[in-house]
């Protein structure tokens, strides 16, 4: 079966995931976003790409912006960092991170594969950019992102 939007919209608790991502950011100098994204032909991974660009996630000062790409429709997800945090943690972390997330979503489990997966990504990211009171600046919104796609 086929998932809508609207239908992981009604199963995914969008304001734990915002929870997480706040809790995750008040570690990090990184940010972190999540994007659902309606049916749409072609590649998910460019699609994924698009997202990250027009959600401003390369402005990053320093290039630690993570991107959580789902694609329900298509029973797909992409998790995408920017090149300042890939260069530090490499492939086979972000690998790593999509497997959890992957195993969550087999079970049903949409919320704890996000929240689970955005708590992965920020023990990374406060490793290589920890969090600094006096120099953090929020620098992209926290709520999930629902686009039209055009």
């Amino acid at each position: 079966m086929v998932m809508t939007r609207k239908q992981l919209l009604q199963i995914v608790d969008q304001d734990k995931v915002k929870t997480a991502i706040d809790d995750a950011e008040r570690q990090t100098s990184g940010e972190i976003r999540v994007s659902v994204a309606p049916l749409f032909w072609g590649s998910v991974e460019k699609a994924a790409d698009k997202a990250f660009v027009r959600l401003g996630m390369t402005n990053t000062k320093d290039r630690n912006g993570v991107l959580f790409f789902v694609v329900p429709s298509r029973r797909r997800f992409v998790v995408l960092g920017d090149r300042g945090i890939h260069e530090r943690v490499g492939q086979d972390f972000w690998n790593s991170v999509a497997a959890a997330v992957s195993e969550k979503f087999r079970e049903g489990d949409f919320t704890g594969g996000l929240v689970g997966g955005i708590q992965k990504v920020a023990e990374q990211l406060a490793t290589h950019f920890p969090y600094d009171a006096s120099a953090d600046k929020n620098e992209l919104p926290n709520s999930v992102d629902f686009p039209e796609m055009t």
